[in-house]
């Protein structure tokens, strides 16, 4: 594992104790969290839809936290289970791509083109992203490596949207994910075909 996403998980652990320890309490279930993070999502995708960027990136920030409790919580119960690492990370690209859509829809709206064209590149490094990873790991390998995972994703996103007011703050937040994205993405395949070679 390397060291980077060591430090995404020592950072998640430290996010997320506290509210963990207060859901350990509770009959609130794995599961639960990740659909409530999935609709504080599809919350956010309608504020974005109708123009209020600044409401919307908050909702996005708490739903990445809610992404961080649902798997914080399932290990610290011991009810973590495949299907539930396969269901939150099936609802992570659905609520991704949702996200991305709804401010594909603000800027078909305002008929920008470079808007339009980010959008549609950031949604598919994201994708590549993830696939790469899942592909790997269908091939045995542990493939956490790179700079822009789904968390800096989220955070980068939610900042565009939070100070939209300035003047192209959104879409330099997406010329970021895209630019990342498939640095990342190029990273993942390199280290795939470093172990393979290995092999």
């Amino acid at each position: 594992m390397s060291k980077l996403s060591e430090f995404r998980k020592t950072g998640a652990y430290y996010l997320t104790k506290s509210v963990v320890r207060l859901l350990v309490k509770t009959s609130i279930t794995p599961t639960t969290i990740t659909f409530f993070g999935f609709l504080l999502t599809l919350g956010a995708a309608a504020l974005i839809i109708t123009a209020h960027l600044l409401a919307a990136g908050f909702v996005v920030l708490v739903a990445g936290l809610f992404d961080m409790l649902d798997g914080a919580l399932a290990r610290s119960t011991n009810r973590a289970t495949h299907f539930g690492a396969f269901l939150d990370s099936t609802l992570d690209r659905l609520a991704e791509a949702v996200l991305l859509l709804s401010i594909l829809f603000l800027y078909a709206g305002e008929q920008s083109v470079t808007g339009i064209l980010l959008v549609g590149a950031a949604l598919l490094g994201s994708l590549l992203v993830s696939y790469i990873r899942a592909r790997a790991e269908a091939l045995g390998l542990e493939c956490q490596v790179g700079l822009f995972t789904r968390p800096e994703r989220v955070i980068v996103l939610a900042l565009g949207l939070l100070l939209s007011q300035l003047a192209n703050a959104l879409i330099i937040a997406l010329a970021i994910i895209v630019v990342f994205s498939f640095i990342t993405a190029g990273q993942r395949v390199l280290y795939v075909w470093q172990q393979t070679r290995i092999r």
